[in-house]
């Protein structure tokens, strides 16, 4: 059996330069995304969410992104999971995006807000039936005795709601605002390119981004 230590994978796919990249994170980032989409990598929409508790310990989990703009990245949830009750007790949040066929990393950082209700009825309601019936049967996080209970709950709701499931209150939209992004490129010898974007409290309205290169 091959040791772990001893995999490695040499990165020579592309480069990522100043001169190249865009002053605009969120369209280095929609060019990244895009680029990962039309190569057909695997659920290139899926990104690794960590949120930290009250008693400082870190967690992680996948979800997919379902919409981004100047305002931030939005994911649905249930409020009542983990994940939900950890960004209750403190906002700020990471993101990041893994896409290995391209040898790509995206990292997003910032402050976390649910997004209006008027945002999550309309995604709500945009979803198959099956996972609309799923948001009131699954309660998220929770011990529970065994797959019959979700297969019970989804029957339940099923038989209540038939085919018009309002939105669950427990569930909805966040919306994270990016304050750090950061885009690495793998590549030869790891010596990496991995550009960072902070905000620039300075500029007009604290809105403008600083640029630079961090060793990797």
């Amino acid at each position: 059996m091959t040791h772990i230590a001893d995999l490695r994978k040499s990165y020579e796919r592309a480069e990522l330069n100043e001169d190249a990249s865009h002053a605009d994170p969120l369209k280095q980032f929609e060019q990244w995304l895009k680029e990962a989409i039309s190569a057909e990598v695997p659920e290139p929409n899926a990104m690794t969410l960590a949120t930290v508790a009250s008693n400082l310990r870190p967690s992680t989990r996948v979800v997919l992104i379902k919409g981004f703009d100047a305002r931030g990245i939005v994911w649905y949830t249930n409020y009542d999971s983990r994940k939900g009750l950890e960004l209750a007790g403190n906002p700020f949040a990471a993101l990041q995006f893994h896409w290995v066929e391209l040898e790509r990393v995206v990292r997003i950082e910032g402050v976390v807000e649910k997004v209006s209700a008027e945002e999550s009825n309309t995604y709500f309601h945009s979803r198959p039936l099956d996972s609309r019936i799923g948001a009131w049967a699954s309660p998220q996080s929770q011990v529970i005795s065994g797959r019959g209970v979700l297969v019970a709950n989804a029957a339940r709701y099923g038989a209540q709601f038939l085919l018009n499931p309002p939105r669950p209150p427990h569930w909805g939209g966040y919306r994270l605002k990016p304050d750090n992004w950061q885009f690495w490129q793998g590549r030869k010898s790891r010596l990496h390119d991995r550009l960072q974007y902070r905000l620039d409290a300075a500029s007009a309205a604290g809105q403008g981004w600083i640029r630079e290169r961090l060793a990797p």
